[in-house]
């Protein structure tokens, strides 16, 4: 499973179950674990509703739990039991959102899609054909502008108007709730698949981590497992295709905004991921934020305002570029998830994420909600 591989600057900060006591909130220092719930930050979203983060993070002595090491065996989703400390979502209260369609890559794959209705043997040849129509026309296009208007018109022309490019280059970005709060998992921990999904795959992205004011504070890795047969068939079961038991994936911690890590940085990531089957498949892939069609501040305006609140925050995954098309059996069939394939999320500023897929059904259940949370608290006399 590898391990964490964070950089040696920055503060990271996120959240392990402790046995017999529960979820707690922790940071890392010198490469270990340190505890510093109170009753100022019994969740993470406290901790992020201050005015400086970082500034109380720093003035915390804490207590010292685990070395990384001890915090990554445990935390392999095989081994969690009660009697581990064991690295959790780093979320809990904040909704969890994500925006669609945000590169142009990605985009094209979505009319594809949609043009073959889930079926992932059509997926080929329509790729042919889109592509020798749309070519470059869409790459460097500023969603809203009056470029993106011109290609529109094109592209309806040609009867290749879909509703993924709508949301690809016209003003509104796609904004969906990708699963319910306390539900998202974490390092190691499995991640499930509908079994009605024939055809789906991992989305490697940044995800940011925003307060109740809409400030961006934060950042972390995000794992938007998609069931691209499912959408396919209807925009309308977006939330089928993205909100099930065990698919929304965060972490390994949130790094926090400084000085020297701040949302210009985004713009600066690399994610690679790599996919390794039990059948000896491999596929490796790179995703470079500045190739994302839309500004992640504009992101952030779009999903909260006086529009639309979160009293508890959000986290927001910003999208991905990644729709792999390499054959993993047949010549035309293109990618899909085995159960078993552990895929890793990587980016040298945020650290590693590595969960492994399973059914929805056989994941673990989500049972810990907010309710529970509230009374683990209570019964700490943190609230």
């Amino acid at each position: 499973m590898g391990g964490f591989d964070l950089p040696k600057t920055g503060m990271f900060v996120g959240r392990v179950w402790r046995a017999n006591i529960g979820p707690s909130v922790v940071v890392v220092r010198n490469n270990t674990v340190v505890d510093i719930t109170s009753k100022d930050t019994p969740t993470m979203r406290d901790l992020l509703e201050l005015v400086d983060p970082v500034a109380y993070v720093n003035s915390q002595e804490g207590e010292v739990l685990c070395d990384l090491d001890a915090l990554v065996a445990n935390s392999f989703y095989a081994f969690v039991s009660e009697g581990l400390t064991h690295l959790l979502a780093p979320c809990d209260l904040q909704a969890v959102k994500a925006c669609g369609v945000t590169f142009a890559r990605s985009m094209v794959e979505r009319v594809i899609e949609e043009r073959a209705a889930g079926d992932l043997k059509k997926a080929a040849a329509i790729r042919v054909k889109i592509a020798h129509v749309i070519g470059d026309n869409i790459k460097n296009l500023i969603p809203g502008s009056e470029k993106a208007k011109e290609v529109k018109i094109l592209l309806m022309s040609e009867g290749l108007w879909s509703q993924y490019l709508e949301v690809g280059i016209g003003p509104d970005v796609e904004v969906f709730s990708k699963a319910q709060p306390m539900s998202a998992v974490g390092w190691g921990a499995e991640v499930g698949l509908h079994p009605i999904s024939k055809w789906n795959n991992p989305e490697p992205e940044v995800v940011l981590t925003v307060n109740s004011r809409g400030t961006v504070v934060g950042a972390t890795l995000g794992n938007d497992v998609n069931l691209r047969d499912v959408e396919g068939r209807s925009a309308l079961l977006l939330g089928k295709a993205k909100d099930n038991n065990a698919s929304a994936s965060l972490g390994p911690f949130i790094r926090l905004f400084d000085d020297e890590f701040d949302l210009a940085s985004i713009g600066k990531i690399t994610i690679k991921m790599t996919i390794t089957g039990q059948d000896d498949f491999d596929l490796t892939a790179v995703c470079s934020m500045n190739e994302i069609s839309r500004d992640p501040a504009d992101m952030v305006k779009q999903t909260i305002g006086r529009h639309h609140q979160y009293p508890e925050g959000l986290m927001l995954y910003l999208g991905s570029m990644f729709a792999p098309t390499k054959d993993r059996g047949s010549k035309g069939d293109g990618f899909t998830h085995k159960i078993g394939d552990v895929v890793t999320i990587s980016a040298s500023e945020l650290g590693r994420l590595t969960n492994t897929v399973e059914l929805s059904t056989t994941c673990p259940e989500w049972t810990f909600g907010t309710t529970a949370l509230m009374r683990n608290l209570a019964k700490r006399n943190l609230l």
